[in-house]
């Protein structure tokens, strides 16, 4: 193995090739503010990742971060307990973690947080995986276990991926950190597939144009990497090319205890270096213990500072202001005068399309999966992939002193809205009855303790859907909310308030997009309070000229 291939594939791009994760690590810190900006405060709309990382490096540089939340703390990485059980959760949002996601993992390794391989189909963490199509079942642990046509699908989707994104060439730059290369690489591809769909990039490819329309519908429905990925579709080809070639569906992980654990821990968390504030203090201290309520107003006072009133009615002004809630909050839930943005930009927030997305979780006794059936000597149940309405089912064995939990059902678009009027009973009675049909031997409900969770983020007023999905031409809506970090070029009545949050990034769904777009955040209120990175370690701004997205007619 030669050493380009030892290196590790991270989200290095492809829009935008800026290496967050040595920024971050650098010894010589972000930067600095000027003194007299020491213990200005900035307000933050939203106390889920990207709000939160974003608060703590502010801090450390000096500045006071003040939290406005809405709802849950943690945002989408909500992680409930089981009543009565100790550290048994359901992951609510975010629960799978590729380890490409680096940014991401500074802060899991900061902060002690321990994690797992996650029991994706057919990886050794599965130890099983069953797919079910047209009531047709197939036992596996790998994929060469699966019949042919399972394993024709995985390499006519490798195929279509080299043939129409020149794969392999674009992911050797990524592991290089080889920004000139992926741009002359990446931004044709921009051009060519803005405005094509995930399905018409297979259905067009000569791979895929080599088979059957059973195979097009089998990857739909079971995939690769994670499962079936029919839901996605409609999106724009260039949001499923960056989750592939940054690996972010692949060697994936989870938090041990439940992922919340990191934004709830980074709010107690006291900084090795710290500038302006004494050794020891941290988020929580700042914010006397508390977030303040959801912010309902957002506008210049006379005096021409950014201000926010508070549901309360309690209204104070800031020095600046970031905003990491849902896009379309800010013109259903918070009152955003209309001069703070652009109207392209205004386009755009209001042009961002989330896609649906349920899961209904039971906590069990044990792991009882692994018992072996006596006819077979297999697993009694598996990670399953159907066509049925549970679509994917995970198990989760909390070892033998704990109970452990089953992911029931976990749903994406259409059939999520299919759960959406259903009480919690009602979701859990219809997944079993469709896992009933798999694995007739096995009685579920003779293992199920305590109560079921379940969730469906479109149905959450602080959510409206679970993140955004964009669809074909949804690129330059996308460039727009990524580059408002960079404001010098802005009027006076746009300067200072910033945009965050993983809708807001090029990677959608995934943590590392609310990591970047923290940091991007960071920078752009380091920069406009008169601060600047230190000179050898250039932060996501100071490289824009060089490397900013392509921009299209």
């Amino acid at each position: 193995m030669n050493a380009t291939q030892e290196k590790p594939v991270t989200v290095f791009g492809p829009d935008f090739p800026f290496a967050y994760d040595d920024w971050i690590t650098h010894p010589a810190g972000l930067g600095q503010v000027p003194n007299t900006c020491h213990g200005a405060r900035v307000a933050i709309i939203g106390a889920g990742a990207s709000g939160v990382i974003a608060g703590y490096e502010l801090m450390r540089l000096g500045l006071r971060p003040i939290f406005y939340e809405s709802g849950q703390f943690g945002g989408r990485l909500r992680s409930q307990p089981f009543e009565g059980a100790d550290d048994v959760i359901a992951e609510l949002g975010g629960m799978r973690f590729p380890v490409s996601g680096t940014g991401f993992y500074h802060y899991v390794d900061k902060l002690g947080v321990d994690s797992r391989p996650f029991p994706n189909p057919l990886t050794p963490a599965a130890g099983s995986t069953v797919i079910d199509l047209e009531n047709e079942s197939h036992y596996a642990e790998s994929l060469a276990d699966l019949p042919q046509i399972y394993q024709e699908v995985a390499r006519a989707y490798d195929d279509a991926l080299e043939e129409g994104a020149r794969f392999s060439q674009l992911k050797s730059a990524i592991r290089d950190k080889d920004g000139a290369r992926i741009k002359e690489i990446w931004n044709p591809i921009v051009r060519d597939w803005d405005e094509r769909s995930f399905y018409d990039f297979v259905a067009s490819s000569k791979a895929f144009q080599k088979l059957s329309f059973r195979h097009r519908e089998v990857f739909g429905q079971v995939g690769f990497g994670t499962g079936g990925w029919d839901s996605d579709f409609p999106n724009s080809m260039l949001e499923i090319l960056r989750v592939n070639v940054t690996e972010c569906d692949e060697n994936q992980r989870f938090m041990v205890g439940g992922v919340e654990q990191v934004p709830q821990k980074l709010w107690r968390h006291p900084p090795r270096t710290i500038a302006h504030w004494p050794q020891g203090t941290t988020l929580s201290a700042l914010n006397g213990g508390a977030t303040r309520a959801g912010a309902k107003r957002i506008f210049r006072d006379g005096d021409g500072r950014l201000a926010i009133t508070d549901r309360w009615g309690r209204t104070d002004a800031y020095e600046a202001v970031i905003t990491t809630c849902q896009s379309h909050l800010l013109t259903t839930a918070v009152d955003t005068e209309e001069r703070l943005f652009d109207q392209k930009l205004w386009m755009a927030l209001d042009r961002t399309r989330y896609m649906q997305s349920s899961k209904t979780f039971v906590m069990v006794d044990r792991a009882f999966w692994k018992d072996k059936d006596p006819e077979t000597g297999r697993d009694i149940m598996s990670m399953t992939l159907t066509d049925r309405m549970s679509r994917g089912t995970y198990l989760f064995d909390n070892g033998p002193d704990k109970p452990s939990v089953i992911c029931l059902t976990y749903s994406w678009m259409t059939d999520a809205l299919k759960m959406l009027p259903l009480p919690v009973e009602q979701r859990v009675e219809l997944a079993l009855s469709a896992l009933a049909k798999i694995y007739p031997k096995v009685d579920i409900t003779q293992h199920i303790v305590g109560d079921p969770i379940t969730v469906s983020w479109e149905d959450d007023l602080n959510f409206l859907g679970a993140f955004k999905g964009a669809l074909p031409g949804h690129y330059r809506y996308n460039h727009r909310m990524f580059s408002h970090f960079m404001q010098a070029n802005l009027p006076p009545a746009q300067k200072g308030l910033f945009l965050a949050g993983d809708d807001v990034s090029w990677t959608p769904a995934w943590v590392e997009g609310a990591v970047q777009t923290a940091l991007n955040a960071v920078w752009g209120v380091m920069t406009h309070l008169g601060g600047r990175c230190h000179g050898e370690n250039p932060g996501p701004g100071d490289g824009w000229a060089d490397m900013a997205p392509i921009e299209l007619d």
